[in-house]
């Protein structure tokens, strides 16, 4: 475990060249309501779980159907797309279009599902780590998997490859230098969870605990507590010890690419931040924490009997808020709210 202060706080951006995460919750929502199975996912409250405090949980396993906060994502994204050449979008608005991406994960189930609903192809590369029952299930939504690269970054560069080469639509939850527009857009989506949490508590959350990969969710929800909530709940962002991306490039204020063994929390072993993320959370969040396997890994038998099953990436946030040493370091005592966010489902 490693926990260090964000000395940025508040301060100018990191990367020039790019945006801060969008707050425009209204036009997300707006397209939601479009959407018959986009319904709201319940607000979790859990007393006696903590070392100390109340915990709220987001719980996102049922998101549209797909077991993940990334169905506000990709999809989101594609069906703005879709609603861009017709106010009223059906199955056969972007017959034609392809959209291609990297996934290990629910960002490749996400992109499946927007571009079946809108009548597009979807092409997912997948590294040769990634389990066949991952690729089962990329096929059930109806995309076509293509197994590429011994890694998720080797499989990015084939995405991207396979983009340029064929003009399909490269839709990646990161973003880089001349690669900002589309995860704009796609973050914009996570606003949704974040808002629904707000209204859903009781109160102003004083702690929030946001696992993180690249860092997409974890900005996109930072950026809406701070214009909703202000300064008052101590935000921080939780990593693997294998992958602090986010920790490091806020060290040496500048992206930094890490290295690091395979974590167990594999969607969130990234070894490299998303450019609108790390603009954001430098200028949102209070601290970034990273956590070991087996400090995540002992939290998951109790969080499954309390009704939280979910994977060691989906916990991080819980498993970081349930950590005596973190609860004494961030002053958790009686009377704190500590929002968390359980991601996706167990596998």
């Amino acid at each position: 475990m490693r926990l260090i202060k964000n000395a940025a706080r508040g301060e100018i951006k990191i990367i020039d060249n790019a945006p801060f995460p969008s707050t425009n919750v209204d036009k997300v929502s707006n397209l939601l309501k479009k959407c018959p199975i986009a319904s709201e996912t319940p607000l979790l409250e859990l007393e006696d779980f903590l070392p100390h405090g109340t915990l709220w949980v987001k719980d996102e396993r049922g998101r549209m159907g797909l077991g993940s906060f990334k169905a506000l994502g990709a999809a989101y994204v594609i069906a703005s797309h879709a609603q861009e050449l017709d106010e009223n979008p059906c199955s056969t608005t972007l017959e034609g279009k392809t959209y291609v991406t990297a996934s290990a994960g629910n960002h490749g189930l996400s992109l499946a599902a927007g571009a079946k609903i809108f009548g597009a192809k979807a092409v997912v590369f997948i590294s040769e780590t990634v389990p066949e029952s991952f690729s089962d299930r990329l096929r059930e939504k109806g995309a076509v998997p293509v197994r590429k690269g011994i890694d998720y970054a080797a499989s990015m560069s084939a995405a991207l490859k396979a983009a340029e080469e064929n003009d399909w639509i490269l839709l990646s939850d990161s973003s880089w230098k001349d690669y900002i527009d589309q995860p704009l857009k796609l973050m914009e989506g996570y606003l949704q969870m974040a808002d629904e949490a707000m209204n859903q508590s009781k109160s102003k959350a004083s702690h929030v605990f946001l696992q993180a990969g690249v860092g997409g969710l974890a900005g996109a929800v930072a950026a809406h507590i701070r214009k909703i909530w202000g300064d008052t709940p101590l935000i921080t962002v939780v990593e693997p010890s294998a992958a602090p991306a986010l920790q490091k490039s806020i060290e040496l204020g500048k992206p930094v690419l890490t290295e690091g063994p395979d974590s167990i929390m594999g969607r969130l072993d990234c070894k490299e931040p998303s450019f609108i993320a790390l603009n954001g959370l430098a200028r949102d969040a209070d601290y970034f924490l990273t956590l070991d396997d087996v400090e995540v890994t002992r939290c998951l038998e109790k969080m499954s009997k309390s009704n939280l099953a979910t994977t060691a990436s989906g916990g991080a946030g819980v498993a970081a808020a349930m950590n005596e040493q973190v609860a004494e370091l961030l002053n958790l005592g009686p009377n704190s709210n500590v929002l968390c966010f359980l991601s996706e489902i167990a596998e």
